[in-house]
Formats: C-alpha cells, sequence, structure tokens
C-alpha cells in the first residue's frame, strides 16, 4: 500500500471513528433520544442531564478516547517508509483534527454533532500528555468552583495553548509552532461550538449542576429547538 493511500485510510478512519454517537447511542439503550430533550446536543454532557452523571462520565471517557487512540496509533506504529507525512510530524495532527471534526460533524447524523471537547482533550493527550493534563486540571477546578460545564470547558481550551507553550517549547524543527498553531485552532473551534452557550452565561440563564450532578433547574422533556430549547422557561 503505498504512503499516501496509507495516509488517507488513517485520517478517514479517524473521521468514522470521531463521528460515531456514544452519548446518542448510549441515551438510545437506555431508552432517551437526547436530541429531544435539554439543550438536544448529541454530547456527553446532555446525556448527564438526560440518564444521570455516571452515563455522561461513560461517555465523555469514549469521545476521549476517539480523539487518543487514533493519534497514538500514529505516534508509536507508523513508520515513516510506510505513512506519508509522518517525517514531518503532521500526519499526528492530521488524524487528530480528522477525529475531532467526526465528533463535531458526524456523517452519521448529518453533521450535526457535539462540541468536541472531550474528543479534543482525547487527541491533545496523545500529542502533549502534559498539556491535556493541565487543561484537564483547570477543567476541573473551574467545574468545582461553578459547577457549570461550559465555563469549565472554556476555560480549559484558553489554558491549551498556554499549556503548549509552557510544554512542548523544546520540540525539534518546527514542531513547536505546529503543534502551538493546532492548540490555538483547538482552542477557537472549541469557542465557536459554544457560542449558544456564551450566550445563555451572558444572559445568565446557563444552567449548572447541583452537588449530585443533575442540572438545575430541569430541562422539558421534549424540545422542538436543537440549540435554547429551554430559555422558555425561567432559569
Amino acid at each position: 500500500m503505498t504512503p499516501p493511500v496509507s495516509t488517507f485510510l488513517l485520517v478517514l478512519g479517524a473521521y468514522l471513528l470521531g463521528s460515531v454517537p456514544f452519548s446518542l447511542l448510549m441515551g438510545l439503550v437506555l431508552g432517551v433520544d437526547i436530541r429531544k430533550t435539554g439543550s438536544g446536543n448529541v454530547g456527553a454532557t446532555n446525556l448527564s442531564r438526560a440518564a444521570g452523571r455516571k452515563w455522561g462520565i461513560a461517555a465523555f471517557l469514549l469521545d476521549f478516547l476517539k480523539g487518543l487512540l487514533p493519534v497514538l496509533v500514529v505516534v508509536h506504529w507508523a513508520h515513516s517508509e510506510t505513512f506519508a507525512l509522518v517525517e514531518s510530524g503532521n500526519l499526528p495532527l492530521l488524524v487528530g483534527i480528522s477525529a475531532i471534526l467526526g465528533h463535531v460533524f458526524p456523517i452519521y447524523l448529518s453533521f450535526r454533532g457535539g462540541k468536541g471537547v472531550a474528543t479534543t482533550f482525547g487527541v491533545m493527550a496523545g500529542l502533549s500528555s502534559l498539556s491535556a493534563l493541565m487543561a484537564g486540571a483547570v477543567w476541573l477546578l473551574v467545574y468545582v468552583r461553578t459547577r457549570t460545564v461550559s465555563v469549565a470547558s472554556l476555560a480549559a481550551a484558553l489554558t491549551l495553548p498556554l499549556a503548549v507553550l509552557a510544554f512542548e517549547r523544546g520540540r525539534p524543527r518546527g514542531g513547536f509552532a505546529t503543534i502551538e498553531t493546532f492548540s490555538v485552532f483547538l482552542t477557537a473551534l472549541i469557542f465557536v461550538r459554544h457560542r449558544s452557550n456564551i450566550a445563555r452565561l451572558l444572559r445568565g440563564q446557563e444552567l449548572k449542576f447541583k452537588e449530585g450532578g443533575s442540572a438545575q433547574p430541569p430541562f422539558p422533556k421534549e424540545s422542538a429547538s436543537r440549540e435554547e430549547p429551554y430559555l422558555r422557561e425561567k432559569p
């Protein structure tokens, strides 16, 4: 198999794996279509609201692995004579962004997916484990303080480029500039995907989670709108 073909199959495989909507599938197994409840988003946070925190954590871990595993395959098993772009160090980034775009724009759901936070963390864990760990620590600290997933996710996204700057400056042959640019792109993507959450935060209408893990106030069971259905009810 020629290097360009191998590269294409890796990138395509990462996209198709990223497109698997684990939160939606788990919800359907539990008897809940999360597209018709809560925010209508097919991510782990909405599954937590609909089915409980333990299911949301399980979905988060699966979405995390969607980003981590394709990157690890390239980093640890690909060889430059087999896969194109490995020698320049770009293939792990290409595979990573493909997995993230699969989650955000899944082919199985007419390109309407989640916000990409968990999969982004997975990709960054494969590319720069210390950077991902720092961003994850910021997510946890902000979430414990605010009980608001979107605020924690945005704070973690802002941390990514700073963490890369702190831990990856020694990368040779332009590697640092490449991964730093990549991290800035991921931060921008997360902010774009959270634009409706940012609007609700500015209005003081974003939902928080109680100590037990449930959202307050509760979502209506069925919603016609995908993005902001619960705004019909006062927070």
